[in-house]
């Protein structure tokens, strides 16, 4: 079952007299429980395409499909409330708030859905615990290390159980070690029946999904099923 599918999307900027194409009719679908990473040098539109898939952005031209409903056209508001239910965040800042500790960053996203406290903090420490940080739920950003507050962003982005794990450089600012700890994680959310798509310009992360989608010029160059990806033995 496709749970997106984007057809001839184009991303226009104007900067002063000069028109840029970020994305210059890119066609996809992505099925639900598939494993993708898309990857492409500077420049070539992979950011905006990732702000695109999460709703944070709307294109120029083209469709956008979300679990079938089209998002193309939504305004701000209506973008918003997608996102909340949809889309799973994970971001290279990890994006903490610092003055709150690891379960209330996690169960922020329930706030906004109006879920009462009490079932809040209770899915909030469950998911702490499924990302191995059950010890940690009183702990603030800077009291954890940088491994751990990747772990608990991941668990505040599964919080809502959402469509789509949409991760953009997700162990950009962590060491090789945590990155490979970071990334088996990933394999356990993929393989519980999520879909995740990484966005990153890492041969070493792209090569842990099942199909790497490269972008270069605002065009797709390849898209293909990684026969060779680094396996977890979980």
């Amino acid at each position: 079952m496709e749970v997106i599918k984007i057809e001839g999307i184009k991303k226009i900027y104007t900067l002063g007299t000069q028109t840029v194409k970020a994305l210059d009719g890119v066609s996809i679908s992505i099925n639900r429980n598939e494993y993708v990473a898309i990857m492409g040098p500077s420049g070539s539109g992979k950011s905006t395409l990732m702000n695109i898939l999460g709703c944070l952005d709307t294109p120029t031209e083209g469709n956008y499909l979300l679990n079938g409903t089209d998002v193309s056209n939504m305004d701000d508001n209506e973008l918003s409330e997608v996102r909340n239910r949809e889309i799973g965040f994970i971001f290279q800042s990890f994006n903490l708030l610092p003055r709150y500790n690891a379960m209330e960053n996690v169960a922020l996203p329930l706030i906004y859905s109006g879920i009462p406290r009490s079932e809040r903090e209770q899915r909030a420490v469950e998911a702490l615990n499924n990302v191995g940080l059950g010890d940690r739920t009183e702990h603030r950003p800077s009291e954890l290390s940088g491994g751990q507050r990747q772990r608990v962003a991941i668990a505040r982005a599964l919080i809502n159980k959402p469509s789509i794990v949409l991760a953009d450089e997700p162990t950009g600012n962590l060491d090789t070690k945590t990155s490979i700890d970071i990334m088996q994680l990933f394999e356990q959310i993929y393989k519980s029946g999520n879909t995740v798509i990484i966005v990153t310009h890492e041969e070493d992360i792209a090569n842990y999904a099942r199909r790497i989608i490269r972008l270069r010029d605002g065009k797709i160059e390849s898209d293909t099923v990684n026969e060779h990806r680094t396996v977890f033995n979980i």
